[in-house]
């Protein structure tokens, strides 16, 4: 049976090792390339927008990420960690914590949407730009008071059994119960909400194609909700692989290593979303402004 189980997940350590740098390497340059470019952008959006503001602390925390990432690489290239244990929990850690941080803010600025559409307001605002900068602190200030500390020192307690010459072999942390417990809960909440949010999404799109019909194109309220989608989209394609291997291998976590390392690095490719988005602006604008000059031809 142990052979079945090593075989089950076999891939060679050089072709994973390649897999990772390639996948990280792209996630760094494409990242750090739509971090400038959405920097330029928002310099020209209202800060007081509550959209803006999710945004912002989703660019922040897209921003540390980046930042360590070079070490990542450096070790998959290397195949030998030179620094610290601590450090490679932070490094370790800040894969998972990026992910759901990110996670968060996806929900909250589609929460945002979803409440300014049902209301009817074009926006959602703070009454001054003061009141956004205190509501972004006080996440922070909770972030990094209460739920880091709790990862940092919960995550890689079996230390001392370690080789404290690799990196991110954090497998037998699966023997604790509660590990295994709290993975499977946020496995089912993460699927549950993003489930929720497209059927809601969907809900709303479907709406707004019945009200402006073959014009649609032409509507800026159609173009911000295919930006709403884009957001789930992004979840589903970079987490939901992830969690879905999760569940078979937190009963296979010694021979799985490197295809979760692949799968994690999946949800990494979330750093692109901001290029992505600034993008689709972009090109929005383009087809926005084809449609607008067919129209004026036409009736000319």
């Amino acid at each position: 049976m142990g052979h079945i189980n090593q075989t089950t997940c076999f891939i060679d350590d050089t072709v994973a090792n390649a897999i990772l740098v390639t996948l990280y390497f792209v996630v760094f340059i494409g990242g750090t390339i739509g971090n400038i470019i959405m920097i330029f952008l928002l310099c020209r959006t209202n800060t007081r927008s509550m959209t803006t503001t999710s945004i912002i602390n989703l660019l922040v925390v897209h921003s540390i990420f980046l930042l360590l990432l070079p070490f990542r690489i450096y070790y998959y290239i290397q195949r030998r960690w030179d620094f610290s244990f601590a450090f490679c929990k932070v490094i370790s850690a800040m894969s998972h914590i990026h992910m759901y941080l990110s996670f968060i803010f996806y929900v909250a600025l589609l929460s945002i949407k979803y409440i300014s559409y049902f209301k009817q307001k074009d926006k959602i605002e703070f009454y001054r730009t003061l009141h956004s900068v205190v509501a972004s602190a006080a996440v922070w200030i909770i972030i990094l008071l209460v739920m880091l500390p709790l990862f940092f020192f919960q995550y890689g307690s079996y230390g001392k059994n370690y080789n404290l010459n690799q990196c991110f072999h954090f497998q037998m942390e699966f023997a604790k119960p509660f590990v295994i417990t709290l993975n499977y809960v946020v496995i089912g909440g993460l699927f549950i909400v993003v489930c929720l949010l497209l059927v809601v999404q969907i809900f709303i799109i479907v709406k707004v194609v019945k009200k402006l019909k073959k014009s649609a194109l032409d509507h800026q309220e159609f173009w911000v909700q295919l930006k709403s989608l884009f957001f789930i989209f992004v979840m589903i394609s970079c987490f939901f692989p992830y969690h879905m291997f999760r569940i078979y291998y937190i009963k296979h976590s010694q021979d799985c290593f490197y295809f979760n390392e692949i799968f994690l690095g999946i949800t990494a490719l979330s750093c692109l979303d901001l290029l992505s988005f600034a993008t689709h602006t972009y090109l929005q604008k383009v087809l926005q402004n084809r449609t607008c000059s067919l129209k004026c031809l036409w009736r000319s």
